[in-house]
């Protein structure tokens, strides 16, 4: 598959549809919103033949590394041959292969090409910024308990080299945009130094009002770092209403992208002060041409994310995508939810403020997570005994279970975890009890 290769953009479906035979049997089923139709490829395949995950394994963590579609990889592996075979040349003619790349996947966001440079992922895209924005002895950086941990560790490192602090702001799961901005512009002062807002938060799978804090800092003079890690993809256009100084995208999550593919997006007074972890020849070029030329870097990756991209849209259609993993995710938390609440006799529900299409929140019996550690047990034990790939979260001493969908995912994928997971969980958390 190459991108512009002549493909019609369908959305075929299962005909078995939202009437089949396994429609009302789970606990709430009654009140479940309707039960998708599994998305088929223009063949009439099951979409996830257009991946290569494996076929015994149940994936309903998406939001974490993401599906690559096998085209790209297939391209990825041919790129990566011919960088293999004749180094030098690949090697002297970076920025000649990368720029082109890096227009096209600015062009996908819907950001401006000369604002846009290719990162390896989020972190490296924040790690840019942190490295490189203005800062002084004893500043502040004010970010929210939301911050996903990594991008929290290199705010407290920066914090820490200029003896200053990081004040995480406490939001409520179920904060409203209002309360949101509220809580995180009134800690702002003269010392701070920058502010690190979500844009969809890791841990509990909402929405925080990204755009009007950025407007809010940029009439302050105060530098706003955007963490879009899981937005590209999600949103038609995900950086609408967001003009930040700084956003960091993942490509590698719903968009699909081969793995090492972000995007570090740049606007207003500090943009040019902007460089590359690593040093190298590019240096003396103005942002965002010096990230073209990072060593000895492997871009092939960066080159076969518009394949990606493409294959999706031409396969599938990026807003049919949307719609379809909306309404599976609807679906997928609804009996989820109605399950772990039947079984334990304690609310599944989370209210979150503003949710998420993609990304769902229910939360798992008490006690059963209380630290990161046992969220990853609990992770582990899942994928281990029952072949399921999920996504346990921790946040404010409570566990959840973060659902993903994408195109390659059924309603089939959360009815097994009902079946099969659920009971696993209650049992779980009842012998945590007995301790």
């Amino acid at each position: 598959m190459v991108p512009g290769a002549a493909m019609p953009k369908v959305s075929r479906k299962d005909p078995e549809g939202s009437g089949g035979p396994d429609a009302g049997r789970f606990p709430g089923a009654g009140a479940a919103p309707r039960r998708p139709e599994a998305m088929l490829t223009p063949e009439g395949a099951p979409a996830s033949t257009d991946f290569s995950l494996a076929a015994g394994v149940r994936h309903i963590n998406h939001g974490s590394f993401g599906a690559v579609p096998s085209a790209a990889l297939r391209a990825q592996r041919e790129l990566s041959g011919i960088m293999n075979a004749n180094p030098c040349d690949w090697f002297m003619d970076m920025p000649g292969k990368v720029a082109p790349a890096r227009r096209r996947i600015a062009a996908y966001l819907g950001a401006p090409q000369d604002a846009t440079a290719l990162v390896p992922n989020a972190s490296a895209g924040a790690s840019v910024v942190y490295n490189n924005v203005p800062a002084w002895r004893g500043m502040e950086i004010v970010t929210t308990d939301h911050s996903y941990g990594a991008i929290l560790m290199g705010a407290q490192r920066l914090a820490a080299r200029w003896e200053g602090s990081v004040n995480s702001v406490h939001i409520p799961l179920d904060a409203s945009d209002d309360e949101v901005f509220d809580r995180v512009t009134g800690t702002l002062n003269e010392n701070t130094a920058l502010v690190v807002i979500d844009h969809v938060t890791s841990a509990t799978a909402r929405v925080l009002p990204a755009g009007r804090i950025a407007a809010e800092g940029r009439r302050r003079g105060i530098p706003v770092l955007v963490d879009a890690a899981h937005s590209p993809g999600l949103f038609a256009e995900p950086l609408a209403g967001i003009g930040a100084d700084f956003w960091v995208g993942n490509l590698h999550k719903f968009a699909c992208a081969p793995r090492g593919t972000a995007a570090l997006v740049a606007s207003g007074p500090h943009t040019q002060v902007l460089y590359p972890l690593i040093d190298s020849w590019g240096a003396p070029e103005p942002f965002p041409a010096r990230f073209d030329q990072q060593g000895t870097i492997d871009i092939t990756s960066y080159l076969a994310a518009p394949v990606a991209m493409a294959t999706l849209e031409q396969r599938y259609g990026w807003d049919e995508m949307r719609r379809y993993i909306t309404e599976l995710a609807d679906y997928a938390q609804s009996i989820v939810v109605g399950a772990l609440t039947a079984a334990t006799g304690e609310d599944a529900a989370v209210s979150v403020g503003v949710p998420v299409n993609g990304l769902r929140l229910v939360r798992l019996p008490a006690g059963l997570v209380e630290t990161q550690e046992e969220a990853h047990w609990l992770r582990h034990i899942i994928a281990a005994q029952l072949g399921i790939e999920s996504a346990i979260t921790h946040w404010g001493g409570h566990g959840y279970l973060r659902l993903s969908t994408h195109v390659y995912n059924t309603a089939d994928d959360f009815e097994d975890f009902v079946e099969r997971a659920v009971p696993f969980i209650v049992e779980l958390g009842r012998t945590e009890r007995r301790k």
